[in-house]
């Protein structure tokens, strides 16, 4: 009798499970001990492919998606991404409108995934006709058999996260977890992910990172829509110049804003200290974790998990681009910390 192989019956098997990693030179100057949540181990390198895998599924079972049917969705890039993938492994079309904002490296990505992509200008408002948001829905109308994923507005992002990365995070600090820190976007990760942790220890602290520019901490501190916080931002998949659905709000404890400079150098510095080559987000979750440290939220005795939600990969024309940072005025190219030259032997 031959032995079974041992291989998973496809690419879309390998989501979740992600693993969770001390933190140790980056967080030396900090009190508290440190553990990242690595989503770019997921099969598409980024935390989306859970609500991806998730939502399509889900439609899949109340009969939604039918054989050529099309999934349409607005994205910073991570998202469609992570649809793309799962709509070839399925059968799917998929169309993205994406934000300029975008790296072209996840621009690049999603046309070598398959997908049709519109990008769409960043600095509009969300209700003007050019904005993404608007774009997929006026996309969504004019397809037939096509589902608009909506995950700024869909309780399932929430849900992906509550039924997946809240209990492996539970599981993998058996419990001893006190504070989570996420980036907020649409903020499907890090509700879904409080919502789980509370059932379980209503005393874990829930810290959402905001960018300068967007409406999210003001919104969760007072209640009001202020568009005089609205202004144009650099950092990719954080933050919002609306209300997104999918944050459960009365999870999070509090917001703390970085900006977008201090956020790329952390990033930078996370691959030079840790090897972790991970996102711009990434980087300014660990920027807020020093600016938390410096306002006494920790003590020798807290574990923290920070949520790393993608790879460095996708960022390689901005943050890890001397150049890039150059050009936005973040460092004197004489202070970077990536070489700049590199040395061809003849």
């Amino acid at each position: 009798m031959k032995k079974q192989i041992n291989a998973h019956s496809n690419i879309l098997d390998l989501i979740g499970s992600t693993p969770l990693v001390k933190l140790n030179r980056i967080t030396a100057p900090l009190t508290g001990n440190f553990y990242a949540k690595l989503e770019c181990f997921n099969p598409g390198h980024s935390s989306k492919d859970r609500i991806a895998i998730h939502i399509i599924e889900e439609a899949e079972r109340k009969g939604l998606l039918k054989p050529g049917s099309t999934i349409i969705e607005t994205t910073s890039g991570n998202t469609g991404f992570s649809l793309a993938m799962v709509s070839i492994v399925k059968g799917y079309k998929c169309i993205l409108a994406v934000s300029s904002k975008s790296s072209p490296d996840k621009i690049d990505m999603l046309r070598s995934m398959g997908a049709n992509v519109y990008v769409c200008p960043a600095h509009v408002s969300a209700d003007d006709p050019r904005s993404y948001y608007e774009v997929a829905k006026r996309l969504h109308s004019e397809t037939e058999n096509s589902i608009y994923i909506n995950q700024y507005f869909n309780e399932l992002n929430i849900d992906a996260h509550y039924s997946s990365t809240g209990p492996e995070i539970w599981e993998q600090t058996n419990g001893q977890i006190t504070h989570l820190v996420a980036c907020s976007g649409t903020g499907g990760t890090i509700s879904g992910i409080a919502r789980y942790l509370k059932e379980q220890n209503p005393n874990i602290k829930i810290l959402g990172v905001d960018a300068y520019g967007s409406i999210l901490k003001k919104y969760h501190e007072t209640g009001e829509f202020d568009h005089n916080e609205i202004y144009p931002y650099r950092i990719e998949g954080l933050g919002k110049n609306l209300i997104p659905a999918a944050t459960d709000f009365n999870t999070i404890d509090r917001y703390i804003k970085v900006t977008d400079g201090e956020s790329a150098h952390m990033a930078r510095k996370l691959a030079h200290t840790e090897g972790i080559f991970a996102g711009y987000t990434s980087g300014a979750a660990t920027q807020a974790l020093y600016q938390l440290n410096t306002e006494g939220e920790f003590t020798e005795d807290s574990n923290v998990v920070v949520v790393f939600p993608d790879h460095g990969s996708r960022y390689m024309s901005k943050v890890y681009s001397n150049e890039w940072m150059e050009n936005q005025g973040f460092f004197d190219i004489q202070n970077a910390e990536v070489p700049e030259e590199i040395k061809y032997i003849k």
